[in-house]
């Protein structure tokens, strides 16, 4: 079965538990998303479905390719949609047009949350990669340069990877088991602990976590 839908980040907020513990939360439109295609192992290879971001407002520019395929199976453009792996078999009961809700995910305690990071443009080392600068004291002409980079006889070149300003941001960023504080069915909110990818309005995929955390994996192995 499907354990995974695509959400769209609203904002974040903070929730308190039964003994007034405060918890910074983000909160998710988790669908609703619609079925736009059923991938088989006898048919494509594996075993997956695509899923479509269903809004109320705006519609997808199209080509005739994606009207054809959207077409093909009966279903308005969506802005966004992507495919969801499963571990199923081709008789699983899912077909194109049905309807996918937050509910999916309400017997999951974590989820892995992938979506873009803010895209910051061009900067310099110190806010990129964290240097400390040289001295602020007067005369002084490094304030933020990155230093030496380079080589002056052998190898004189720059290494490959050699930390230097550059785009910072808009990359693709997984946030792996994320807490489900609460699951709001009638809205299709999803309440996860902790901060998530991008900024508001951003779009996200949102699975079942399968990986264990670095804390349970140490008490298993002692």
């Amino acid at each position: 079965m499907i354990r995974g839908i695509i959400g769209k980040k609203i904002g974040m907020t903070q929730t308190f538990d039964e003994e007034g513990r405060v918890s910074p939360v983000t909160v998710i439109q988790a669908g609703p998303c619609v079925v736009v295609q059923r991938k088989t192992v006898s048919k494509d290879g594996y075993e997956a479905v695509q899923l479509g971001f269903v809004e109320t407002r705006g519609r997808r520019k199209t080509n005739k390719a994606i009207e054809g395929h959207y077409a093909r199976h009966g279903i308005a453009p969506v802005k966004f949609a992507r495919e969801f792996r499963l571990s199923g078999n081709d008789n699983d009961p899912i077909e194109p047009g049905q309807e996918i809700r937050v509910d999916v995910l309400k017997d999951v305690n974590k989820v892995d949350v992938t979506g873009y990071s803010k895209g910051k443009g061009f900067q310099g080392v110190v806010k990129r990669h964290g240097f400390h600068g040289g001295r602020a004291t007067h005369g002084s002409m490094f304030h933020r340069a990155p230093g030496g980079i380079g080589q002056s006889a052998d190898p004189s070149r720059v290494f490959p990877g050699t930390k230097m300003p550059g785009r910072m941001g808009g990359d693709r960023v997984t946030v792996k088991n994320l807490k489900i504080v609460r699951i709001i069915e009638d809205q299709n909110l999803l309440l996860l602990r902790g901060a998530v990818p991008g900024g508001r309005h951003g779009y996200l995929l949102i699975r079942e976590s399968h990986s264990r955390s670095r804390k349970a994996a140490s008490n298993a192995e002692s």
